[in-house]
């Protein structure tokens, strides 16, 4: 079978919505290529420090690729990806170079293409995230393992709004916590949280596709007792007081549309994480926050990224 692999040339800001649109039209798996990967020293599960190409990485901005079946509609698929990411401008999104390129990839070049850029990655102090393929030993008996395969999920979970928001839940979650995960995506967040001791964690999106990748990774890492997901436009209908905390790795602009909501869901006490924030919109979603009856409790910093741990009051 032929595949075409589509490559848009964007900005940091733009990964998130872009992959989305992506798998709306059937992409399997996507990959990001950022350059400021090339700036982090590497180990492998054996030790030894490796390096990546930078002829891979674009000097500046970041580059998405999702691979597509070549088939007759191969053509109005490809208009729609760029029609969809052209009008995220309305939404105050920068989609920077907005170079998009086609081109064909045989199926076996299509299965190993991504993996290079995927190696078990410790992403907190007591996360890593392994993809399925790979055996790993873990290298303390406190640390946790989160299994993913990015060839069914929205990401590798080392995105650094996701890295953020497992870091973040680390801080937050305590044993007994009712969780709600809002645009779950691949689940790795519900997954965290269950692996963290929430006791009732309900994961919402609205994207079929998302949920039933989020129920494939949860059952993959044993935690469906914990764990429900369901499809639900972010927290329509969810009770008030129903929650410890609320965890949303979302756009700005969405989080900025539902931190009444999020007021309402969580306890007093309770604990808002919101990441998926792009520095230049930070104090934009925090005086949303605190317009919703929220404490700023700390602000995390990653890359051009934010995530912002919010109190209710």
């Amino acid at each position: 079978m032929k595949w075409s692999e589509i490559s848009i040339h964007t900005t940091n800001e733009a990964i998130e919505p872009i992959s989305h649109i992506l798998h709306e039209a059937g992409a399997s798996g996507v990959v990001i290529e950022d350059p400021f990967e090339l700036t982090k020293e590497r180990e492998d599960q054996f030790g030894e420090i490796y390096q990546l190409n930078p002829d891979d990485y674009p000097q500046e901005g970041v580059i998405v690729k999702a691979y597509l079946p070549v088939n007759s509609f191969l053509g109005e698929t490809v208009d729609a990806i760029k029609e969809s990411i052209n009008n995220l401008i309305i939404y105050d999104i920068d989609i920077g170079k907005n170079h998009v390129t086609i081109s064909e990839v045989n199926e076996e070049e299509w299965a190993t293409a991504w993996k290079k850029y995927y190696n078990p990655v410790k992403i907190s102090e007591k996360f890593t995230i392994v993809p399925t393929w790979e055996i790993y030993e873990p290298v303390s008996s406190d640390e946790l393992i989160i299994e993913l395969d990015p060839g069914m999920a929205f990401g590798t979970g080392t995105h650094p709004t996701t890295v953020m928001c497992i870091q973040a839940l680390e801080r937050t979650v305590r044993s007994g916590d009712r969780v709600i995960d809002v645009g779950t995506g691949s689940g790795v967040l519900s997954i965290a949280a269950a692996q963290l001791g929430a006791e009732d964690v309900r994961a919402y999106d609205l994207d079929e596709v998302a949920v039933t990748t989020a129920r494939l990774n949860i059952k993959l890492n044993k935690v469906n007792d914990s764990v429900t997901i369901s499809q639900n436009n972010l927290l329509d209908g969810v009770e008030e007081n129903s929650a410890d905390v609320v965890v949303a790795n979302i756009l700005a602009e969405v989080i900025l549309r539902f931190t009444d909501d999020v007021a309402h869901v969580v306890k007093p006490g309770g604990s808002f994480i919101a990441s998926g924030i792009i520095q230049q919109k930070k104090d934009q979603v925090k005086e949303g926050l605190l317009k919703a009856g929220f404490e700023i409790s700390e602000t995390i910093l990653m890359e051009d990224w934010v995530a912002i741990i919010a109190k209710r009051k």
